[in-house]
């Protein structure tokens, strides 16, 4: 059975129409039936939306016989640390405020496969247990959380000047108060959520303001996280993106790993560094669970996407945006972010999200992207896939020249609207 409400990462929609309150209370009553969970976790980032729709899921719960923890706002990572039989995030990561969504961690805090996914959708209809469970509040989630982070991914960062982006969502406060007890000295921004303005003009999808904050104050670096924290991207010291290709390949030289995971968008840049350094790849689909259970597969502990889903699994269960940051400063070493970055030579890359009205690729544009990849002939590729948390269809090209790979990709994407918008 197809999955109908799940995509990538769970159930995500604008609220009061694609996600609405009684669409959650019924899916917190399918995933604590189908799980036979006990004890479930929640926690939620700084959506407007968040209190209305906690409030469902937790009738939801309670409604199957199932204790609710409430863990108030917190970053995604922490609730997969959590350990409660289910935990439960109300989240829309990096899409806008008028968005939310539900995704689910197992015990172990790894993210629920899509026949699980399927499973639970198919108890979407069921009836309330004869049982009803309790309500309960956790105070001082966050702070175990950050106490957690600090012990396992911390190291002395006295004399680093770092801006912070905390995108106006789950990290506000949190992250910005762990680089401090750390020793840098920190100008944080997005660090004022009003539940109007997550991911608006900051954070991990818009980089715009941490990097005039950094070379304005002429700090050392900055990062920037997404909505719920699980994402991170950083600025050099000269204002200068580092993706989460440029971060993962840092991280895997620095930690010396002899496996890393990634997905398909992965530059091929760094495909050559880490052939050249004896490092094996694992190529995935898109989407940060994928690249986890890869991980876990093969015994690894690394891997990531250039979107800034950066794992580490060495202390950790998912990825983390915080212990991330927090792995980066910690392998410069005295140098700048801009000089480990140039370890890896990027490939030209050029990427668009066309808005459609169907995400199924025609005939005519498959016809196209293989015409596209035959053309390159080995020297670049074309990507083109469904985003399974927008209403878009990604367009990516690669190319050793730039302006064959812009090219190609508005080629590509003109055709893509014209089939699909």
């Amino acid at each position: 059975m197809a999955r109908r409400y799940f995509g990538t990462d769970g159930v995500r929609g604008v609220v009061g129409e694609a996600l609405t309150a009684e669409l959650v209370e019924r899916l917190g009553r399918a995933a604590t039936l189908w799980s036979g969970a006990r004890r479930l976790f929640v926690g939620r980032d700084t959506r407007g939306s968040g209190p209305e729709l906690e409030a469902a899921l937790a009738r939801g719960i309670v409604s199957a016989g199932g204790d609710v923890v409430l863990g108030g706002v917190l970053p995604t990572p922490a609730v997969a640390l959590a350990g409660l039989d289910l935990g439960v995030v109300m989240s829309a990561s990096h899409n806008p405020p008028a968005y939310n969504g539900v995704k689910f961690f197992d015990a172990q805090g790894q993210k629920l496969s899509d026949a699980a996914e399927e499973e639970i959708e198919a108890l979407l209809d069921a009836h309330p247990a004869a049982e009803r469970g309790a309500v309960e509040t956790a105070d001082g989630a966050a702070e175990a959380y950050l106490e957690t982070i600090l012990e396992r991914f911390g190291s002395d960062l006295a004399g680093l000047r770092i801006g912070v982006d905390c995108a106006n969502g789950a990290f506000s406060g949190l992250a910005p108060r762990a680089f401090e007890r750390l020793g840098a000295e920190v100008t944080a921004i997005g660090n004022e959520p009003d539940g109007t303005n997550i991911n608006v003009g900051c954070g991990a999808t818009d980089l715009g303001a941490l990097q005039r904050l950094v070379t304005g104050e002429a700090l050392d670096l900055g990062v920037a996280f997404d909505g719920d924290g699980d994402r991170m991207l950083a600025v050099d010291e000269r204002g200068e993106v580092v993706d989460g290709d440029g971060i993962l390949a840092i991280l895997a030289l620095d930690l010396g790993v002899d496996t890393v995971a990634v997905t398909q968008m992965t530059n091929g840049g760094f495909h050559a560094l880490m052939r050249e350094r004896g490092v094996r790849v694992l190529t995935t689909d898109v989407g940060d669970r994928y690249v986890l259970e890869a991980l876990r597969r093969e015994g690894a502990v690394l891997g990531g996407e250039q979107s800034g889903h950066l794992i580490y699994l060495h202390g950790h269960v998912t990825g983390d945006g915080l212990a991330a940051a927090l792995l980066l400063c910690a392998a410069l070493k005295g140098r700048s972010l801009s000089a480990a970055a140039a370890v890896m030579h990027r490939h030209a890359q050029a990427q668009e999200s066309v808005p459609v009205s169907s995400k199924e690729l025609t005939p005519a544009v498959r016809d196209a992207v293989e015409r596209a990849n035959r053309e390159l002939d080995g020297a670049g590729r074309v990507l083109v896939r469904p985003s399974g948390t927008e209403p878009v269809v990604r367009v990516l090209a690669e190319a050793e020249d730039a302006e064959v790979a812009r090219r190609t990709c508005g080629s590509i994407a003109a055709l893509v609207q014209s089939e699909l918008g």
